[in-house]
Formats: C-alpha cells, structure tokens, sequence
C-alpha cells in the first residue's frame, strides 16, 4: 500500500483545498490527510466537511463515497525566532471509496 498524501492547510480559500483533494484523488491516491494548525483548523474542517459531503461543484467530482477514516488532535511546540509556542493543531483522513462520477452527471 501506499503512503498517504499530505494536503496542508493554511490561509486560502477552503475551494483550494477541495480541489487539492480532488486532484489527489484522481492521481490515484485514495487516502488523503489535511494537516493544520492554529487558526488554518477550521478550514481543514470545513474542507473534510464539503469532500465528505461532496457539497459543491468541485467536491461532486469526488469518488462515489467519501469516509473519514480518524481525526487527531493534540498540540506542538513551534520554534519562533526568540521563543517557543504551543500551536494546536488537527489531522484529519479522508478516504474515496468507488467510481469517479461520470461526465454526464
């Protein structure tokens, strides 16, 4: 089996990351994992959301049944330039489970 493909979240747009999904999938990568951290959470979350719902345009060209398959949350020590931070953050996996819609739909 293969690794699982890293999709880190930060600050665009949630679409961007739907696509990014998507785009993964169709490589033939069916396990995806949306890393992020801080305020970049509810981002990942709204993305994992629109996939596994297949909410949308971009998401409606996900495979036929989207699961989560664990979600982690915890938190990490972040070396800034002078000091040391704790930065939350989440992992979220998502797994495409059949057929690629087709183009008639």
């Amino acid at each position: 089996m293969s690794d699982i493909r890293t999709i880190y979240v930060g600050k665009k747009p949630v679409h961007v990351y739907v696509a990014a999904v998507l785009h993964a999938m169709q490589a033939g990568d069916r396990e995806v994992e949306l890393v992020a951290r801080g305020n970049a959470i509810r981002i990942a979350i709204d993305t994992a959301e629109i996939c596994r719902r297949r909410n949308g345009h971009i998401a409606g060209l996900l495979p036929a049944e989207m699961n989560n398959k664990g979600v982690e949350i915890g938190t990490e020590k972040v070396e800034m330039e002078d000091t040391t931070r704790i930065m939350s953050f989440i992992k979220i996996q998502l797994e495409g489970v059949g057929d690629f819609p087709s183009d008639e739909e």
